[in-house]
């Protein structure tokens, strides 16, 4: 299905908001108009995923790990930009049914990276003074060469793995701070004695330790090409037919309409985020005394910042799901919902006696969506469902590596993001579907559909140097795709046969607006990289894009006409 836009600049989006559409049984969505620009609201001269990534920090927040900014190898925030666009189409659709005189959505790749960085941009403006951050990555490398990923959310399994290697338990407490961290800080700097220890045995004996321990272990794929692939979101719908009305609105898309969650972490907060930005009322189901994350700093205001990026302007339910009072309550919740949203563990809503069908039942209505870690993929014996695990498993990790680096998972949280967003699009699918037919239904989505939706080649790329960041007299250019080694050597005085090593050499002698005057005048793009997104908030250049209250927060991605 051919993308027909009044404007698309960034293909890789274009062809992602497609495929998303081609999955809906709607043949009105092909109507809608639709724009994905590259800047967006942003001022400046954005003109690929390149520039995108310099300029909106994604470069610097996915080379934390390595101390110094790192374009990702994929068009990740081309492909958010993809599904944000299909996701307003869907909105737009939705809102037609309802009375809004609306005709399509505009949105960019900036905007997609900038809700992509959510987290790391309110803890960057928290009140709370900034967090160190050291280099440092979570996957390790056995003796015979093979690199894994690890994951546990228990400390007593991550004590016990270690000393059953035999590792020193002062370096095993302190490595658990810095894994613990690495969803928050993107980096994670293990104190060297661990590495060690895995270094001197061979990945048999490390996974025979990990397995006894309860600890999961995933090897880290060589190539971009996942072992299998899923749907990004599946649809079955319920056999009860209900009144199709969401009720008429004049103000946004899911105005009037009420989604319940019950979820954590990211992938599932991100979901209802979504939601919420259409319009939606999402009522947040939290144990009593409130989600323990809203104490973990740094602190903006009363809450802390990363739990507030996702879950601010939600009304809070506390409830213990776990009593039989407990779940009587959130039946009551539903009664009145047309969204019932979580990301447990698998099994976990049936032992509540809160799956879809014990839902439907209340609200037959009632659109059900399960945001899993693996979806079917590993079947009832799945690992623990995280986002580094799944880079490592789909090949995620190597794709976003160039052809010359190990393969490794950004600690960037990209399929937590990514999975919300994909959740949150199969939701919409669902609210049309229950327009047009007056069924609800179940929707299902998981980290593993999201990691094998973002596109990229089989083989991985290759890089130059001038591919990288190159460090100036006071930070960091991106050069533009347009920036080959002949045309830079002419625009830096050089000769026309230098290599690449004189130009970046030739670039570190001056500072970055210095080049970048000069490169303009040139006809060769160049982006200054971000390294401090404290900054890049107080920037008036963004300052249609993010807003700044006790923490900054990129501004509603969708414009529709």
């Amino acid at each position: 299905m051919t993308l027909s836009v009044a404007r698309v600049e960034s293909a890789v989006a274009a062809q992602v908001a497609a495929r998303a559409l081609d999955q809906v049984d709607d043949p009105a969505v092909h109507g809608v108009g639709r724009e994905i620009d590259w800047a967006g609201p942003v001022d400046l001269p954005l003109s690929d995923e390149h520039t995108v990534q310099a300029a909106c920090g994604i470069m610097h927040v996915h080379g934390r790990a390595s101390g110094a900014p790192v374009a990702l190898a994929v068009d990740y925030a081309s492909a958010t930009a993809g599904v944000l666009c299909a996701q307003g189409v869907l909105a737009t659709l939705i809102a037609r049914y309802r009375g809004m005189a609306v005709t399509g959505v505009r949105t960019s790749v900036s905007q997609a990276a900038l809700l992509a960085l959510a987290q790391y941009l309110a803890a960057a403006t928290a009140d709370d003074p900034p967090e160190p951050i050291e280099p440092g990555t979570s996957a390790f490398t056995c003796a015979d060469g093979r690199r894994f990923e690890l994951e546990t959310l228990e400390p007593i399994r991550w004590l016990d793995f270690w000393t059953r290697l035999g590792a020193e338990p002062a370096a095993v407490g302190r490595g658990w701070r810095a894994f613990q961290q690495r969803f928050a800080t993107a980096t994670c700097p293990m104190p060297d004695a661990l590495r060690a220890e895995v270094r001197r045995r061979p990945f048999a004996v490390v996974h025979g330790a990990a397995d006894a321990a309860g600890v999961d272990l995933m090897g880290i794929r060589d190539e971009p090409d996942p072992p299998t692939t899923a749907r990004p979101w599946t649809l079955a719908p319920f056999p009860d037919t209900v009144s199709t009305g969401l009720g008429p609105t004049a103000d946004k898309p899911l105005s009037g309409v009420r989604v319940v969650e019950s979820t954590r972490r990211v992938q599932g907060p991100m979901a209802g985020h979504i939601l919420r930005l259409l319009g939606a009322d999402v009522v947040r189901i939290e144990p009593p005394g409130g989600d323990p994350m809203r104490g973990i700093p740094p602190i903006a205001g009363t809450c802390s910042a990363r739990f507030s990026a996702l879950n601010a302007g939600k009304t809070v339910a506390e409830i213990d799901i776990k009593s039989a009072p407990g779940r009587r309550a959130v039946h009551e919740l539903v009664a009145g919902a047309d969204v019932f949203l979580h990301n447990w563990a698998p099994g976990k809503a049936a032992q509540l006696q809160l799956d879809a069908d014990d839902l439907r039942r209340t609200s037959p209505g009632l659109v059900y969506a399960w945001s899993s870690g693996w979806g079917d993929a590993f079947g009832a014996a799945s690992p623990v469902g995280t986002d580094f695990l799944v880079q490592a498993y789909t090949g995620l990790a190597a794709a976003v590596c160039p052809a010359d680096e190990p393969p490794l998972p950004s600690l960037m949280t990209l399929t937590d993001v990514f999975g919300g967003l994909i959740c949150a699009q199969g939701v919409l699918a669902a609210l049309l579907d229950r327009i047009r037919t007056g069924q609800g239904g179940r929707v299902d989505s998981s980290l593993f559909s999201a990691a094998t939706a973002i596109p990229r080649r089989a083989r991985r790329v290759e890089w130059t140097p001038l591919h990288r960041p190159v460090r100036t007299e006071d930070g960091y250019l991106a050069l533009g795709q347009d920036a080959c080694p002949d045309r830079l050597a002419r625009v830096l005085g050089l000769g026309a046969s230098v290599g690449h090593h004189e130009i970046i050499s030739r670039i570190g002698t001056k500072p970055t607006g210095w080049w970048l005057d000069r490169l303009r005048d040139s006809g060769v793009s160049a982006m200054p990289v971000c390294t401090d997104l404290r900054e890049l908030a107080m920037d008036p250049r963004f300052g249609r894009a993010i807003a700044v209250d006790e923490h900054a927060f990129a501004r509603t991605p969708w414009e529709f006409w």
